[in-house]
């Protein structure tokens, strides 16, 4: 069948326009808050923990990457719906449907856990610090002062933007997993392998599930499409959003664990990878020394600086709607909001100061994770209740998809808790 050339350019322009109209009104004013949670939840503790995925089961773990984009979607798909539908946070809507008691304990958990990912990030920049020489008592202050900048510009958007730009930083490592040159017919197989009966790669796989949503990734994103002004016609292009996101994080976690299954995987070496140090040394017999250092240490520093940068506006953000504080980033301090940003401030303060003066920064990151997965049935619970609670009746979820949400979320606080008894060695 020939298609006259009229007819051809007629279909070319209406697939651009189709694709105008998918991707400009969500990019220039709807899109932003769920790019940046994804990226943020790619952080320094999630990237060791896919490096030491790929050196110990290689391509294995890569379907499990795979199946964890939609939990990561339709978690998050449900603060946005709130955020969107109520015009509240996180922590606001808990106060008002369930009393001040339950709010409080949210807050509690969102400032342990948003302390504990500012603990996991500053250590990390330390040991980006520390692999090019310079050490942690400069790298991480400078780190803090950095991040505390950021929300002095008065702007939601600029602070957005920032954001983003530190997450896809983590993209640099791109060029690392091709220079691993990894072997394809191996992906393959590996993606039909799951040895779920082996303890060691449960554990592992119990990792990766349970730190895929953390506590203030969920008050992140309800707060931030309200502080952008997002209303329910925005809602479709917040979803893709969201959608783009979950993908492209886990595109980053896949690219680690190729990288590290095609190097040290497949020199069948079992190298320890708890610090940016011992991957980096575990790197070099194939990126060299500087190209793991430079590929290795940008990665990490973008993935923990906007992780740093969201989970302690989130933090922010929810303590201030608990107490009923003014809370904005499109404001630049003032008596008003003094409370909002001298929590946010304080945070950092307090997470640097733990950082620098802590002997053992692998037991501090592994007792932050055990803290994120006993935190997690509090957390997706609240998320849960409030779905069915908050939003009116037409906007939530129904019949088979709220079961398998639910159920999603079930698994995701399975693996979490499972970690906790493997992790202290009661197993």
């Amino acid at each position: 069948m020939v298609v006259n050339p009229p007819l051809r350019q007629a279909r070319t322009e209406h697939r651009k326009a189709h694709w105008r109209r998918w991707l400009l009104p969500g990019l220039l004013v709807v899109w932003g808050p769920g790019v940046l949670v994804m990226l943020a939840d790619t952080d320094a503790g999630s990237l060791i923990t896919a490096s030491q995925s790929g050196s110990e089961w290689g391509y294995r773990m890569i379907l499990p990457q795979l199946v964890l984009i939609p939990i990561l979607y339709v978690v998050q798909e449900m603060t946005v719906r709130l955020g969107i539908h109520t015009n509240k946070g996180h922590g606001a809507l808990i106060r008002d449907r369930f009393g001040r008691g339950w709010a409080l304990l949210s807050a509690s958990t969102l400032f342990a856990s948003g302390v504990g990912a500012l603990l996991t990030e500053f250590a990390a920049v330390a040991g980006v610090g520390e692999i090019f020489g310079v050490p942690a008592g400069l790298s991480v202050p400078l780190a803090a002062a950095f991040l505390m900048g950021i929300a002095l510009t008065g702007s939601y958007r600029r602070v957005e933007r920032i954001g983003i730009a530190l997450g896809l930083a983590e993209l640099v490592f791109v060029p690392a997993m091709i220079m691993a040159h990894p072997n394809g017919h191996a992906i393959i197989r590996g993606l039909g392998q799951l040895p779920l009966r082996n303890s060691s790669y449960v554990f592992l796989l119990a990792a990766n599930v349970g730190a895929v949503i953390m506590p203030w990734m969920i008050f992140y994103q309800q707060g931030a499409v309200i502080d952008k002004g997002l209303r329910p016609t925005h809602l479709r292009g917040a979803r893709r959003d969201t959608a783009v996101g979950a993908v492209v994080t886990q595109a980053i976690m896949i690219v680690m664990v190729v990288a590290f299954a095609a190097t040290v995987g497949r020199a069948h070496h079992r190298a320890s990878l708890n610090t940016v140090s011992q991957m980096s040394t575990a790197l070099e017999p194939s990126l060299g020394i500087l190209g793991a250092k430079v590929l290795l240490g940008m990665t990490m520093l973008g993935a923990a600086l906007v992780a740093a940068l969201v989970a302690s506006l989130a933090g922010a953000w929810g303590i201030s709607e608990v107490f009923g504080w003014a809370h904005t980033l499109n404001e630049t301090p003032n008596s008003r909001n003094a409370k909002f940003y001298i929590v946010y401030g304080l945070a950092h303060v307090l997470g640097a100061a733990i950082v620098l003066l802590s002997v053992d920064l692998v037991r501090l990151v592994v007792d932050v994770e055990i803290m994120n997965a006993i935190l997690l049935p509090i957390v997706l619970g609240f998320v849960l209740a409030l779905e069915a609670r908050a939003l009116p009746p037409k906007y939530q979820m129904r019949g088979l998809y709220r079961g398998v949400v639910t159920a999603l979320c079930l698994v995701v606080i399975g693996f979490g808790l499972y970690m906790v008894p493997a992790t202290l060695g009661w197993t």
